[in-house]
């Protein structure tokens, strides 16, 4: 091992300022997820493409955003998490600029999905949620929430800066400008991440839960370890298509209703917002009642959400609508990161979290741009509303089955913090 290696502890107070670096540099470089949703109306117009054929460039780049975390993550395992951040910052610049000097959908869509979600965006992310569980041991749920809030600080703070400069400079010195600032700033934080996560020990197949009983990790929830990944990716996929409806499209859908693109970018911005305060009070109450309960209750409260969305479509209601959805949501995410850290082995943690992360992302992409489809099929955005809410009852159902699988074990339920 090189020095750098051994440095520093898990718990210590390089752990807890590497954590912020780690804030930060998730809020320059998840920008792209929530910059396109707002250049929707104008790329729309601007190339003369139905809605579904505009959504398309962001369920590409979720799509390369997924396959991008898992191939970032194991190039973080062998290297390091620094040469991957430094390599995505020039592809997150790169992929900004040619997206503003694209020609038509199709260079615009290769654009987002090669460069700014494949090789840019995708390592502030899954690798930077999993090296951050490596850090930590006592209050490993909070700092994962902490860690991934960044990717909603990010949904906070972009939408309203790119509708700003898209209303005065227009949407393609918007992304030209971002790729200059975003590239620079993400390789200058980048140069922070030298040192390596502590090697994690050696974990036996078996350890104690809450009650005593050991728990055999090699049979996650009762089920072969295949079987237990496959539920928790079909979960990741449901819940987050749910999810890609308001997040997506809450900009368009102001449009629709007349109250114009700039009251759907700051609902948006209102909606992650809160998704920040759920992310942190979820990690705290994942420390303590484990990832599995978490992930049911996000999911039973993000579809009390999606409900609200029906009956209600004044100014005011759409706003106080947008800011339960971020807070009930914004946990739902991190849960799985704390599930598979709880019931698989810790050694095969990068993997599994990075794997099951990807679907989620797989989720947004599909939910994306089938709301819009469902939009172009239907004329409204209701039966896409109805479509999310099918959709989160499929994780909320697989919560339940795999919690209540686990509570007929004898190991029970585990908590996300390990005994002292």
């Amino acid at each position: 091992m090189t020095k750098e290696t051994t440095a520093h502890q898990a718990d210590s107070r390089y752990a807890m300022v590497r954590l912020g670096l780690t804030l930060l540099i998730m809020t320059v470089g998840s920008s792209g997820m929530y910059v396109v949703s707002v250049m929707l109306p104008a790329v729309q117009a601007e190339f003369g493409v139905a809605r579904a054929d505009a959504s398309l460039p962001y369920t590409m780049l979720m799509l390369g955003f997924g396959f991008g975390g898992v191939l970032m993550g194991k190039l973080a395992d062998r290297v390091g998490v620094m040469w991957p951040l430094l390599m995505g910052s020039a592809f997150l610049g790169v992929g900004y600029v040619a997206t503003g000097l694209s020609g038509g959908i199709v260079s615009f869509t290769v654009a987002q999905a090669l460069l700014v979600g494949l090789l840019g965006s995708s390592v502030a992310f899954a690798p930077l949620v999993a090296d951050t569980s490596l850090w930590f041991v006592k209050r490993r749920g909070i700092a994962v929430a902490v860690c991934a809030s960044g990717n909603y600080l990010a949904g906070a703070v972009w939408p309203p800066i790119a509708q700003h400069f898209v209303e005065t400079v227009g949407w393609r010195q918007t992304y030209i400008g971002m790729g200059i600032f975003c590239g620079v700033t993400m390789a200058l934080l980048a140069l922070c991440f030298r040192a390596r996560p502590p090697a994690l020990a050696d974990a036996p197949a078996a350890s104690a839960s809450r009650t005593g009983v050991a728990r055999d990790m090699t049979r996650p929830f009762g089920l072969s370890m295949g079987s237990a990944q496959g539920l928790l990716c079909v979960a990741g996929v449901a819940c987050c298509v749910a999810m890609a409806m308001p997040q997506v499209h809450i900009v368009a859908y102001c449009g629709d209703l007349g109250y114009g693109p700039a009251q759907g970018a700051m609902m948006l911005s209102l909606m992650l917002g809160f998704g920040i305060v759920s992310r942190l009070v979820s990690g705290a109450i994942c420390d303590r009642i484990g990832g599995l309960r978490t992930l049911l209750l996000g999911g039973l409260l993000q579809c009390v959400a999606l409900l609200l969305f029906l009956p209600f479509d004044g100014l005011v209601p759409l706003y106080v609508i947008s800011a339960l959805f971020g807070l009930f949501q914004g946990g739902i995410v991190p849960s799985y990161a704390i599930i598979i850290r709880e019931h698989f082995p810790p050694k095969e943690a990068g993997a599994r979290v990075g794997t099951v992360l990807m679907f989620t992302l797989f989720g947004m992409a599909l939910g994306g741009w089938m709301s819009g489809k469902v939009f172009d099929l239907t004329g409204s955005y209701h039966a896409a509303f109805l479509n999310g809410i099918a959709f989160n009852l499929v994780n909320v159902s697989i919560a339940a089955f795999l919690l209540f699988r686990t509570l007929r074990r004898p190991g029970g339920l585990v908590s996300a913090s390990p005994a002292r």
